[in-house]
């Protein structure tokens, strides 16, 4: 028997936990259920539109990456607003960034730097639950639940929970951000998560000293198959147990192996945050719709040039890294890659040489999508306290997505009152992008 168990907070009303429990026995699936909460999604898929073969990997800053030591330095601003990192060319003309994106820079012509990005929710759990659904929920940072789905939530409502051929989730949260669940949607489109025991299990762990025992797995799931296909148990089953049984042994496990790449790839890419970067390429190429992944340490109070130049180094490497190897692979233009965090810093440098919250303009960077790549999008005021442009909003950046990935902008869900909801409200996408 395989057990691939993961683990969550939120329970149904019968206390099922989320969907990354996934549990095979001998007798087959029909007891279980997996193949019943596959065949609910596919009718749920049936149900919506077509859908276009694209993906999004979300690199998310949680703590709330600076928006003008990131993608805006305005060195033009006095000493106390401008970038304590210096800034950095690009090959955009007259366009720079953030003094630690050397590499970035140089990929200026498949991104867009977003400088009006702007929200109302200063806190750390509101301006998450912003962002990452398109909605303002001031209960948040007093312990309040999600009141709408996240993006990918609703990704996988759409399209169906897994993939109709390799069995890949639709939804993958490589590590756990706020406000990224289902909300309403119900537990069963909440993200395929790779953390704690679900990671360990199915050895999701991308660390130099977990691959004996990820290729253990491997030869385990090797030997499950062939015993299946003997005694003829595949045959018997129904399309939903099979790809009950293809998302154990079809590409989905193989997808997070970053073994199977080459060591130049790997070395490109660098460690930690360049391994999940990695296995993000390489679900979204197994047909994976959305992939979330936290990089955290940007709540930079104090010492902020210190700060930075420790933290973006590698996120300068591995985003640029799964740029380029999105690019060669033909991927890119059908793979968008959002950059954001939950808001902005405060302009003005504090008296501890840090940036405060900030809400009034925040970061955001985009690339490929088969969006208008190569430019910047909106202005930020003298001193980058708010756009000085047209402001773009949450549900901007959500209608963007959605219409990257064919989603009907005007589509309906019914929420936990029983009443049919717009997903999105007055968004539309960004003009300049599409």
């Amino acid at each position: 028997m395989l057990t691939c168990l993961g683990t969550n907070r939120s329970r149904n009303c019968e206390g099922t936990t989320r969907r990354d429990f996934l549990k095979v026995g001998g007798l087959g699936l029909g007891a279980l259920g997996l193949p019943q909460l596959l065949r609910a999604r596919a009718e749920a898929a049936q149900a919506g539109q077509a859908v276009q073969d694209t993906s999004i990997v979300w690199v998310w800053l949680s703590g709330g990456a600076t928006h003008v030591e990131t993608f805006d330095p305005k060195m033009s601003a006095p000493s106390e607003y401008r970038s304590v990192t210096g800034e950095v060319a690009t090959t955009l003309p007259g366009v720079t960034i953030g003094g630690n994106f050397t590499k970035l820079a140089q990929r200026a012509d498949k991104m867009a730097f977003v400088r009006s990005f702007a929200h109302t929710n200063s806190g750390h759990g509101g301006g998450t639950h912003f962002v990452m659904t398109g909605y303002d929920n001031r209960t948040i940072d007093n312990g309040g639940l999600p009141t709408r789905p996240s993006m990918g939530s609703i990704v996988s409502k759409v399209r169906g929970a897994n993939h109709h051929v390799t069995g890949m989730p639709t939804y993958v949260s490589l590590n756990g951000i706020g406000s990224d669940g289902p909300a309403f949607l119900g537990t069963a489109y909440a993200p395929f998560s790779t953390s704690s025991a679900g990671r360990r299990n199915m050895t999701l762990s991308t660390t130099t000293d977990r691959i004996a025992d990820r290729r253990g797995l491997l030869e385990d799931f090797d030997r499950f198959q062939r015993d299946a296909d003997r005694t003829g148990v595949m045959t018997g089953l129904d399309a939903f147990e099979q790809q009950a049984f293809n998302l154990i042994l079809g590409n989905a496990p193989k997808a997070f192996d970053v073994s199977a790449e080459n060591a130049k790839t790997r070395e490109k890419y660098g460690k930690d945050l360049g391994e999940q970067m990695l296995v993000a390429r390489r679900l979204v190429e197994a047909g994976c719709g959305f992939v979330t992944l936290n990089y955290g340490g940007w709540d930079m109070h104090g010492t902020i040039e210190k700060s930075m130049n420790q933290r973006a180094p590698a996120l300068d490497r591995a985003l640029s890294a799964l740029i380029d190897d999105l690019d060669e692979r033909g991927m890119l233009d059908r793979t968008l890659v959002v950059v954001s965090g939950e808001f902005g810093r405060t302009p003005r440098i504090n008296k501890n040489a840090g940036r405060d919250h900030w809400a009034p303009l925040s970061t955001l960077a985009l690339a490929g999508g088969g969006l208008r790549m190569g430019q910047v999008v909106g202005e930020s005021d003298a001193k980058l306290y708010k756009p000085q442009s047209e402001p773009i909003r949450p549900q901007d950046l959500m209608a963007t997505i959605f219409q990257v990935l064919g989603i009907d902008t005007k589509q309906q869900f019914v929420n936990q009152a029983g009443r049919p909801v717009f997903l999105i409200e007055d968004g539309k996408p960004i003009k300049e992008l599409v």
